[in-house]
């Protein structure tokens, strides 16, 4: 899959499945946005992004409705 040019957002990008998509995707290409809601986590995935040689950024939030 070649996903040069495109732009992927990733939520729950600080670990598990989240970490494992973002890091395939730009593997294949994309630029990455990372998001989690725990700061060292969302680093922490888009080191491993840039480290490969892969575009990312990172967005750290607590995105959950919790008005019930």
């Amino acid at each position: 899959m070649d996903l040069k040019r495109q732009v992927a957002l990733v939520t729950g990008a600080g670990s598990g499945i989240g970490r494992a998509c973002a890091l395939k995707l730009a593997a294949e290409g994309a630029r990455v946005i990372v998001h989690a809601h725990k700061g060292d986590e969302t680093q922490a995935t888009v080191d491993a992004i840039r480290r490969a040689g892969g575009t990312a950024f990172g967005i750290t939030d607590d995105l959950r409705d919790d008005r019930g």
